[in-house]
């Protein structure tokens, strides 16, 4: 389901401009793509926040550009590196029934059988790339990995078929593993072979 959302045109020129948007609390941006040419816009930063937390990045936003209504999908946001507030937004006009691709996240679901026994899980994976059309886009890919025992492992190929969709990341990409828990030498323990080190001692004979 596409979200609405409020944008507005804007000049590029001066540069003063894009100053007096940020104090203004909007977030300079442009919107491009399926018969929509590349056009600058501006858009509420506290809103635009609020709706990419409650529908994630991969949503569907509906805009006004140019008198008509238009379908877009977040492509890239630019961040301040110090305050971490938005500076700069890209959006890019989409058929809806044209599949397109986009990233999503791996969410691991479940504690699997080889962490009980002792082992280690580790994570390799964090995000794949799907194909779908826009509406059908997942926010994110959950991972049941509560069968992993000790020295097993599990791929994108293992991963069950989506009707909404299809991953596009290489099939032999590892997501996750269980491994045996590294043992740590206890405190005092000098590894077999290892030379105690001389401390201000001369090496002069």
């Amino acid at each position: 389901m596409a979200v609405s959302l409020k944008v507005e045109e804007r000049a590029i020129r001066p540069r003063s401009i894009r100053n007096k948007l940020r104090h203004e609390g909007k977030v300079p941006a442009i919107v491009n793509g399926y018969k929509v040419e590349s056009t600058p816009i501006s858009i509420d930063e506290r809103e635009f926040s609020r709706l990419l937390r409650e529908n994630g990045a991969n949503t569907v936003f509906t805009i006004e550009v140019g008198g008509k209504k238009v379908n877009t999908l977040l492509r890239e946001t630019q961040l301040d590196t110090f305050t971490h507030r938005l500076t700069h937004v890209e959006l890019v006009s989409v058929n809806l029934s044209e599949e397109t691709e986009a990233e999503t996240e791996i969410n691991l679901v479940g504690e699997a059988v080889g962490v009980k026994a002792g082992g280690t899980l580790a994570q390799t994976l964090y995000t794949v790339v799907v194909s779908a059309t826009p509406e059908k886009l997942p926010e994110g890919i959950e991972v049941d990995i509560s069968g992993l025992e000790i020295g097993q492992s599990i791929s994108i190929g293992d991963l069950p078929k989506n009707a909404d969709y299809t991953i596009v990341t290489d099939a032999d990409e590892q997501v996750a593993s269980v491994q045996e828990a590294q043992e740590l030498p206890e405190e005092g323990e000098v590894s077999e072979g290892a030379e105690p080190e001389v401390i201000g001692g001369s090496t002069e004979e």
